[in-house]
């Protein structure tokens, strides 16, 4: 019998992640060109090198960016699928999305769950991703079918409002990366597991801090605790760690 790929989330708008960095990575991709295009009116040798180097170097800025609006519209897809199938997921879990911002994952969970629930925390900063906003991530539940069964708290990953073991799964994707330093991003995971039941399933995605990430997680009682290998469907790429809490 062949197994299914589970369903995600396919209707609503989810944006572009770090919409910032690309329009950055725009600009200063520009700027070379610009720069190079000058430079191929003067005449000899090293000004045709120049302005080869800094052809490349804008033309490199520019792949960059149009590498992580492809992640952000096809790659991430690849990617949560991924995350779903590495999780146990049964019909009533309560699911916890750790940065969930516009809903793309969130949604996706809640699509696993016909009897469950999934909350996702957020601050809704702008500058993570494009048009976040939890109005946002709400109407996008209902293109989805699935607003019964989602729910959106304004909350910080470092203090979580939720009882010790509230949640079967416990999942972040592209989001610990964007609290500044070590400890604090401790803590995070500290409250991941904390409001995570005994048995139950935590998956952190992120193109950074992964070794870290596993760490934490075994210090704080995860057990076989695991870093996959990197996908590269998302620019940058990423790595999914994975754990059970004992």
């Amino acid at each position: 019998m062949v197994k299914l790929r589970p369903e995600i989330a396919n209707q609503g708008n989810y944006g572009i992640d770090a919409p910032t960095v690309i329009r950055n990575l725009a600009w200063i991709g520009a700027l070379p060109l610009i720069a190079a295009i000058l430079l191929l009116r003067l005449h000899g040798m090293l000004w045709s090198i120049a302005a080869g180097l800094l052809l490349l170097g804008g033309l490199f800025c520019w792949l960059e960016a149009l590498l992580m609006l492809w992640s952000s519209k096809r790659g991430k897809g690849i990617i949560i699928r991924n995350l779903i199938e590495q999780l146990d997921i049964g019909k009533r879990d309560r699911i916890l999305d750790v940065g969930c911002g516009r809903g793309f994952v969130l949604n996706s969970l809640a699509k696993q769950i016909p009897g469950g629930k999934v909350i996702g925390i957020d601050i809704w900063n702008p500058r993570d991703q494009s048009g976040n906003d939890p109005k946002v991530t709400l109407h996008n539940a209902e293109l989805e079918g699935v607003r019964s069964r989602v729910e959106v708290i304004h909350a910080d990953a470092r203090g979580l409002p939720f009882d010790n073991g509230t949640f079967d799964k416990v999942v972040s994707s592209l989001a610990i990366h964007n609290i500044q330093g070590p400890e604090e991003r401790r803590k995070a995971i500290e409250e991941m597991v904390r409001v995570l039941k005994r048995g139950g399933q935590a998956a952190i995605l992120d193109f950074q801090h992964t070794r870290e990430y596993a760490q934490f997680m075994a210090d704080s009682g995860m057990r076989d605790v695991r870093i996959s290998a990197l996908y590269v469907q998302m620019f940058p790429p990423v790595r999914i760690v994975t754990g059970i809490k004992k």
